[in-house]
Order: C-alpha cells, then structure tokens, then sequence
C-alpha cells in the first residue's frame, strides 16, 4: 500500500532525465522544462519541499554547439557542460520566475560526497536553501571540473545520494518509459511495485544503449538500492504523463513503487553506506559473518580469516565472508598493520600490540553498516 508511504511525503527529490527535458533534435525542449515547472511550482505553493537533480547540461550544450551524438571524450563533454549548464540554469529560471519561485545552483561532484566535512557542508547548504530561505535548489555533478569519467549514471545515482543527504521523504526518478518492465510469455509487464530488490531484478535491467543519456535502468535500480536501504521510498515515473507529481503524490497507481526498508539507517550510516570508496577490504569467516548479520554484533579480530589493500585509521572497508560476497562496510579502528598481526586473535591480545588505549573491536557497529539484512 503505496498510501502509508506517501501520505505524509514534504521533503521530495525530483532526478528530470535527459530524455525528460530535449526534443527528437536532442535540443533543450522548452515546453517540457516549462510543464515540469508548472508541476513542481504548483505543489511548492501548498508547503511541499523540492530538490531538482536535473540532467541536460551536456546534451544541451552539445545541441548548441552542432554535435550529433553525446561527447565521447572528457573535455567534450566538459566543454558541452560549461555551454550547456548556462542555458539550463537560466531555462529554470525564466519558468520559475513566473510563479515567484527562486531557485539555486550546486554543483556536486564524488569528492563533495566522499569526504565527511564536505559531506556535512553540502548537507547544511542544502538544508539553508530549501528550509530558511525558501529556495528550489538544482543539482548537477559538476562535469566542468570533473576529472573522472561520468559516475552518477546521468544522475541517478547523485539523486539517490542526495537523498540520503537532505533525509528526503521520496525520491523521484523521472524518465521517458512507464516505469520498470520485464518481458514475460513475449511480453513487456510494467511492475507496480517491487517490495524488495532481487538479484532477478537486477539481471532484468539492462544497459543504456542512448546515444545522448548516461543512465538506463540499470542505474535507476541502484539508485533504488540505495534510497530504499535508506528508509526512502523511490518511484519511477514518466515525465509526459499529465500531473505526474500530483498524481504520485495522491498515490494514484502510477509509475513503479519501490517500498523502503522499515528501518532506516542513520545520516552517519548513509555516508558510510554510499558516498565512501572503500580502501580495501576485510575477509570475515562464517562465525563472524552469522554475528555481524544475525545478532548485530561489532567486527572482533578473531573473525577475521585476512585483509586486502593498505589503509589507515578510520578509513572504509569493505567486509567480505569467504565465498567474496559483501556482507557490508565500516571504519577501522586501526591500519592494515595492525589488523594483519591480530586477525584471528581474541581481542585482548589487541593490548599487547598497541597498548593500554586499545579498541576490543576492529569495526565497532556502530561504524558499521549490513547490507545483507535488515540489520543496521
């Protein structure tokens, strides 16, 4: 019952796809932007808070500038982006106007993400904007500066993680299809509804084979992991349908609805969860792995079979069982060095390798988050 969810939604994070905002010319569609405005701006007026991940930068800049098809290489697409983002923006803006509304840039990029303090400062500006000064923030990955190829899976993924970074109540993902399909018996069966992601789910997703949009379904389902292991529920839609946003928000049978987990994971949790790399990895034997996942339990040296890959205090690892599968990820209270000369120990032998002030736990739970289970 997609009502209990949706009933008391305020806080909503609108991903706009690139297909949602050009035309078959693969031009910035001026009346899809301006409908899309009207919808947003209609239910801003009654109280709801919205944040827009918007794509469309680099295809809008690669219209104006004659390309044919997507920027293949980095300064491409960097040089689409930087065209592109300012016709964009000011789209927005003009059509915003109208109903009084005032919006606002940010630019992300991975890095915004992955370091805490500039997790947290992205964190309050956004929460500033859209609580005390009244404001529709648009958010792009910044493609200008970016130096890695694109990662976010024409924003899916960057919807999903600011999501978790605002703690929205819903995150929209809207597209040019009905919502999730598969083929079944030679046909293709929208699903209403997906109350827990499978790994079928995922095999049913494919790739993006669109020459100008970087995401495709599959990119939607992790965006869909993410947000639902978080406690927000996700709903793909299609962005022609007439009053998507009312009609989502009415909880009419629109679109697919992808059910959150009941329990949440905390702010902390979700940066661990998703917006760190990783620094190497922990393998845990089947003693620790039914502690870490049935009981909740902090990760103990004597659990521990081996480690991969150099890291520091504090630093994000991936915890591994034996046969590889990640059971979750957490904060290391000491270095590779040190978790090499205790693993399998108990954890007072701890003390005679580092002293007096010693931690009993490799991982404490609660810098620890399960991906495995319900557990947090």
């Amino acid at each position: 019952m997609r009502e209990k969810y949706l009933e008391k939604v305020n806080r909503i994070v609108v991903k706009i796809g690139t297909k949602s905002l050009v035309n078959n010319k693969s031009l910035l569609h001026r009346k899809k932007v301006k409908k899309l405005v009207a919808e947003i701006a209609e239910l801003f007026k009654k109280g709801k808070e919205f944040i827009i991940v918007s794509s469309g930068a680099i295809i809008s800049g690669a219209g104006i500038l004659g390309l044919n098809e997507r920027p293949r290489t980095i300064p491409e697409k960097q040089g689409a982006a930087s065209v592109g983002q300012i016709i964009l923006m000011d789209t927005y803006k003009e059509f915003f106007e109208k109903y009084g509304i005032k919006i606002g840039q940010v630019l992300l990029t991975e890095d915004d993400l992955k370091n805490r303090k500039r997790y947290l400062n992205a964190r309050n500006t956004l929460l500033t904007l859209i609580e005390d000064f009244k404001v529709i923030p648009i958010i792009n990955e910044n493609d200008v500066v970016g130096i890695e190829e694109i990662v976010f899976g024409d924003n899916d993924i960057l919807a999903a993680l600011v999501a978790n970074l605002i703690s929205a109540d819903l995150l929209i993902l809207l597209t040019n299809i009905d919502g999730f399909c598969i083929q079944k018996n030679g046909k293709q069966i929208l699903l209403q509804e997906i109350k827990k992601i499978t790994d079928e789910i995922e095999n049913y997703a494919g790739k993006s084979d669109d020459k100008f949009g970087t995401g495709g379904m599959k990119s939607k389902i992790q965006a869909a992991k993410i947000s639902t292991h978080s406690g927000i529920p996700v709903i793909i839609a299609n962005s022609d349908e007439k009053n998507i946003l009312q009609r989502i928000l009415s909880s009419e049978i629109i679109g697919t609805f992808f059910y959150p987990n009941e329990k949440a994971l905390s702010q902390r949790k979700r940066w661990i969860a998703y917006s760190v790399v990783p620094k190497g990895k922990i393998i845990v034997d089947q003693g620790a792995k039914e502690a870490l996942i049935e009981r909740g339990k902090s990760l103990l040296p004597g659990g521990i079979i081996k480690i991969e890959g150099k890291f520091n205090t504090g630093d994000p690892v991936d915890v591994l069982d034996e046969d590889n599968n990640i059971i979750g990820r957490g904060l290391v209270n000491y270095d590779n060095t040190i978790i090499e000369k205790i693993k399998g120990k108990k954890s007072n032998y701890i003390k005679s390798i580092v002293g007096e002030k010693y931690y009993p736990e490799v991982i404490h739970r609660d810098n620890l988050v399960i991906y495995l289970s319900h557990l947090s």
